[in-house]
């Protein structure tokens, strides 16, 4: 990334701010997300946490900290990777970048393909870039749950080891 990009990108960064969230995510949709991670998590094994954040801090987005990369540390810091089964899937949303990125467990990992993942992201960035923030995220947590239902089915005996309400930064 040449050094233009990166400056254009902390710019972008630094004028989202915090209430992007709350009005892309109202209390609503909030409350519609725990619902539907709560009833995926009824039809599935796996645990699934959804992070929010509307834009990186300036000097992360300055130094070029990829999507990618702030998924997978947001993956260690909310737990997602200490799961029973090692079966945690964690979406990360950046407002700013308009990117949305899912980390799965190694146990996830190997059964679910790259274009399973990309399929998911692809229903929420669609949805998004409509404005339709509600829609998009539900419909991408349904659809995650499909594939997780069809990989790790219920036996009914596991208790909800991660909160299903989302986290906004």
């Amino acid at each position: 990334m040449t050094a233009i990009a990166r400056w254009r990108r902390a710019w972008r960064h630094l004028m989202t701010g915090s209430g992007t969230g709350r009005r892309c995510f109202p209390q609503p949709t909030l409350e519609a997300i725990a619902a539907a991670i709560a009833d995926g998590e009824r039809r599935h094994r796996a645990e699934v946490r959804l992070v929010v954040e509307p834009s990186l801090p300036f000097g992360a987005a300055l130094d070029g900290i990829t999507n990618r990369e702030r998924a997978r540390a947001l993956f260690v810091d909310y737990g997602v990777w200490d799961t029973e089964e090692n079966c945690g899937v964690l979406i990360y949303v950046n407002l700013a970048d308009h990117a949305v990125d899912i980390v799965a467990d190694r146990n996830v990992g190997r059964r679910i393909g790259e274009a399973e993942w990309q399929a998911v992201c692809r229903t929420m960035t669609d949805a998004y870039k409509r404005g339709d923030f509600h829609e998009g995220t539900i419909a991408a947590l349904n659809q995650l749950a499909d594939l997780l239902q069809k990989h790790f089915p219920s036996d009914g005996s596991r208790p909800n080891q991660l909160p299903n309400e989302a986290v906004i930064l």
